[in-house]
């Protein structure tokens, strides 16, 4: 079945970074359409960014800049590298995809900016 594992989130100061990674079992990994989403308390969940199988991205405008989404398809992962965190990024970050019409999200990683 289809398995999406995060991992590296934490506690960071502002203007800190982090790298999370993703995980991904159960479908063929090189042909989908990978995205980040986070979920602050309170908030509805939010686009982040997003790297399809040509390796194109695309991104939320308030991470533009600071974040950067990639792929490794030998490993079947997906990266978010964030730098220059800011409070306003806390949040539980959760990778998605879409395979056979139905859509499969991880667990979440928490991360935490903070002094």
């Amino acid at each position: 079945q289809v398995q999406l594992v995060e991992s590296g989130g934490g506690l960071v100061q502002p203007g800190g970074s982090l790298r999370l990674s993703c995980v991904a079992s159960g479908f063929t990994f090189s042909t989908a359409v990978m995205r980040w989403y986070r979920q602050a308390p309170g908030l509805e969940r939010e686009f982040v960014a997003l790297i399809d199988r040509g390796s194109s991205t695309i991104y939320e405008d308030s991470v533009k800049g600071r974040f950067t989404i990639s792929r490794d398809n030998s490993k079947n992962t997906v990266f978010l590298q964030m730098r220059s965190l800011q409070p306003e990024d806390t949040a539980v970050y959760s990778c998605n995809t879409g395979v056979w019409g139905k859509n499969y999200w991880g667990q979440g990683t928490q991360v935490t900016v903070s002094s």
